[in-house]
């Protein structure tokens, strides 16, 4: 099936997206965004979620907590936007200005018809939020765990809180990827990045040691590409902190983190800007007042050319 799938995606030609198309660069936004129980837990109405995706300029959306209560706030947002939607299950859904033509089994993953025909794959994830390493590292209580002390002891405690998640996300992005199909990932991760918490940081005071977090790395080991450390390569000068705006960065208890992803199968050259969407100016490229969330959004743009992404 995937050397079927290949050869189909191999085959289209880009022309006339909505999304927009010159000749046969395809250009596409696309953005996580973690509502926060639907979008209202902290009082703001739906409209500012919306307001959230419009300031982004998002073609694609993977929204993680997408219910308030029984009531899907992801699928309402996309009825406002004239969108199409997409319920994962676990709280999680894909939103699209394209249709949505197919899923994987497990339902990480959804089949987008961009409006030349080009078919692309959405993974959407919201991995497990507890242990929280950062919190583990700095004596933080949060849920019933041990602090740690070393980089092993953080990678191990992270493989125990989402490694089974981890594996099974992999499992469905794998197909896709040896298909040769251009693929995106989005998730509130619940964990740092293996590119963020390096010796150079740690040098810094920022963090307290070096950690290789286990679920971004393996998402880079499978052929993905951060499309946020891509636009800004350095951790040090630009942490891009995700987590969270709704607390003080002098609180001295806090960790301020990037745990919100976008990842694509594209080549770096394909990334044209990359943007945190969030409550300030201080912490975010795209600004929108008041924010909504207590995860700030990402948003990468990319541009490629339809058949050259897809060659082996």
């Amino acid at each position: 099936m995937s050397r079927i799938l290949a050869t189909f995606a191999g085959l289209l030609i880009c022309c006339g997206m909505q999304a927009q198309c010159h000749g046969e660069k395809v250009t596409l936004r696309v953005m996580t965004f973690n509502l926060y129980h639907g979008g209202v837990r902290l009082g703001q109405p739906l409209s500012q979620s919306v307001k959230a995706i419009k300031a982004a300029r998002a073609d694609i959306v993977g929204i993680q907590e997408s219910h308030a209560g029984s009531v899907d706030n992801a699928e309402q947002i996309a009825e406002r936007l004239g969108w199409h939607h997409f319920a994962q299950g676990g709280r999680t859904a894909v939103i699209s200005r394209f249709p949505i033509v197919g899923n994987t089994p497990g339902k990480w993953g959804v089949h987008l018809k961009l409006s030349s025909g080009l078919i692309v794959h959405v993974f959407n994830a919201h991995l497990h939020y507890i242990p929280y390493q950062p919190y583990q590292l700095a004596e933080i209580p949060y849920g019933d765990f041990p602090f740690i002390k070393t980089e092993q002891e953080a990678i191990t405690w992270a493989v125990r809180a989402r490694g089974a998640q981890k594996d099974r996300l992999l499992a469905e992005l794998r197909p896709s990827l040896e298909a040769r199909i251009p693929c995106f990932l989005t998730g509130d991760f619940n964990e740092p990045s293996f590119q963020d918490w390096t010796k150079s940081v740690a040098a810094t005071g920022r963090i307290p040691l070096k950690v290789e977090y286990p679920a971004t790395k393996a998402i880079v080991d499978a052929g993905m590409l951060d499309g946020y450390r891509v636009g800004y390569p350095d951790p040090v000068k630009s942490p891009g902190w995700t987590w969270t705006p709704t607390t003080q960065p002098t609180d001295p208890r806090d960790r301020h983190d990037r745990i919100d992803f976008v990842f694509s199968s594209l080549k770096p050259k394909s990334v044209k800007s990359a943007a945190v969407v969030g409550e300030a100016a201080k912490s975010a490229e795209i600004v929108l007042k008041p924010w909504p969330s207590d995860h700030r959004a990402v948003v990468v743009e990319y541009e490629f050319n339809a058949q050259s992404s897809i060659d082996p």
